[in-house]
């Protein structure tokens, strides 16, 4: 009886170009970030329990990791570009999580952006709401590597500690095998 194999598939990627405007108003793409880590949250500013718990989750990683973040940028890329502009974005993020960087665009641009993550976001009205509208969305952080490849990602359910964990043998892998 003949075996069949079945190819060897490639796990679909993650990460890529991108043409965003930060929170300070300057136009950043995927290339501004090469030659640094890259960890990458998608969320937006009025999302009340998921972004502010895995944004203070990250921050604390980060500082866990003392020297070993500075050769990391983080990114908060929202999914909600209607109302978080560059503004917003930086209010919200420089008093509460100063490490990361808040990016924004049309809705084409961070439509693209979703699409090269693999991120669901889909607005949905909510009459409770004072907009009339929530934005659920995936609640994965990514890293990508100082090429701007994938290297790893953390799912919401990790704790702290098994981030912080993650994140450094990345960092260090990458480190020992220059």
């Amino acid at each position: 009886m003949p075996t069949h194999q079945s190819p060897v598939s490639r796990p679909p990627s993650v990460g890529g170009s991108f043409q965003l405007v930060d929170h300070h108003g300057v136009r950043v793409t995927h290339e501004t970030y090469q030659g640094r880590f890259v960890l990458v949250f998608f969320g937006f500013t009025h999302c009340r329990v998921v972004c502010p718990r895995a944004l203070s989750k990250l921050s604390t990683v980060l500082a866990r990791i003392g020297p070993l973040a500075e050769q990391l940028q983080a990114l908060y890329i929202t999914v909600d570009p209607e109302r978080d502009t560059p503004e917003v974005m930086r209010a919200f993020l420089e008093n509460r999580y100063p490490r990361f960087t808040g990016l924004t665009g049309t809705r084409a641009e961070i439509d693209a952006a979703k699409r090269a993550f693999r991120v669901f976001a889909e607005r949905r009205l909510d009459p409770n709401e004072p907009d009339g509208y929530v934005v659920p969305h995936t609640a994965i952080s990514y890293v990508l590597n100082p090429d701007g490849k994938y290297a790893a990602h953390f799912i919401d359910a990790l704790d702290e500690t098994e981030v912080t964990d993650r994140l450094r043998m990345v960092l260090r892998a990458h480190a020992a095998s220059e």
